[in-house]
């Protein structure tokens, strides 16, 4: 690995980690969001700031396997991947919503290299500890870094798709979070922005909703526990908890429609809601 990605002993920021950011995001986001997103991924290229992207695809997967007439059973909510169901995650995430999320971006004049982590063995994988119940649905065990610093020494933006892949040639449905953590921490990045459709976590002060600017990891589960955070905001922190793995020390949530709001949060602005892990 890049030997200025090897710089976490020291506590400091390394030159890499200052250039390089990891995005996650939905497909289904990331399809809904305004041009004014995407030029601004492409302004922040243009400076020299390099975005790495993983995204997800839940429901595209699940509209195809509908149109397929490929049945899924669902394991404590958690879909169980077949190998018919593992074909159609494949080719919805490496296909069809990673070359979308190619073309917007291009289309603004940005340079992004759509592939998935079976291309090059990206992001290696085994199977998880309940895998007799859910199928073909894997850990990551390993990313190779060096793929990425290729495409970002090239210019491009990577987009990368969570499947993943062992040494065998068999493939893995990967958690879209599990492996945006994943890449960010094998990359050496401290920080991660996840994209969504919600300013941030809220909380009720004084009578009236505000977005907490810092919660930790800690806090956000006593919210959950005492009804705080509650509904379709439970699953989204859980996933941005998710994203909390290895170097990765804190993950900022931010609503991708806000304007230029990945400049204003690499430029330090206060801003969505910082979700920290505590020493």
């Amino acid at each position: 690995m890049n030997s200025t990605l090897q710089n976490e002993s020291t506590g400091t920021e390394s030159s890499a980690e200052k250039q390089t950011f990891v995005m996650k995001c939905g497909g289904s986001t990331l399809a809904a969001l305004p041009e004014s997103f995407f030029a601004d991924l492409r302004e922040l290229q243009s400076r020299g700031t390099q975005p790495v992207i993983v995204h997800g695809g839940g429901p595209a997967i699940s509209d195809n396997l509908a149109k397929l007439g490929i049945e899924t059973e669902f394991v404590n909510g958690l879909r169980k991947t077949t190998e018919p169901v593992l074909d159609v995650v494949e080719m919805v995430l490496a296909g069809s919503i990673n070359k979308q999320i190619v073309r917007l971006i291009q289309r603004v004049g940005g340079r992004a290299l759509g592939l998935s982590g079976v291309d090059g063995g990206l992001i290696q994988a085994k199977p998880v500890s309940n895998h007799a119940e859910i199928g073909w649905v894997g850990d990551v065990t390993g990313v190779k870094a060096e793929i990425i610093q290729g495409i970002v020494g090239m210019g491009y933006m990577p987009v990368i798709a969570p499947v993943g892949v062992d040494a065998s040639g068999q493939r893995y449905n990967i958690n879209a979070d599990t492996a945006a953590g994943a890449v960010a921490s094998h990359l050496g990045v401290s920080r991660m922005i996840v994209v969504t459709d919600v300013p941030g976590i809220m909380k009720t002060i004084g009578g009236e909703k505000k977005v907490l600017s810092s919660v930790s990891v800690q806090e956000i589960e006593d919210m959950i526990h005492t009804g705080e955070i509650y509904g379709g905001m439970i699953p989204k922190v859980r996933a941005a908890i998710a994203c909390i793995h290895g170097k990765v020390r804190e993950v900022i949530i931010v609503d991708g429609s806000e304007p230029q709001i990945l400049s204003r949060v690499l430029g330090g602005e206060t801003i969505g809601t910082r979700i920290i892990r505590m020493q």
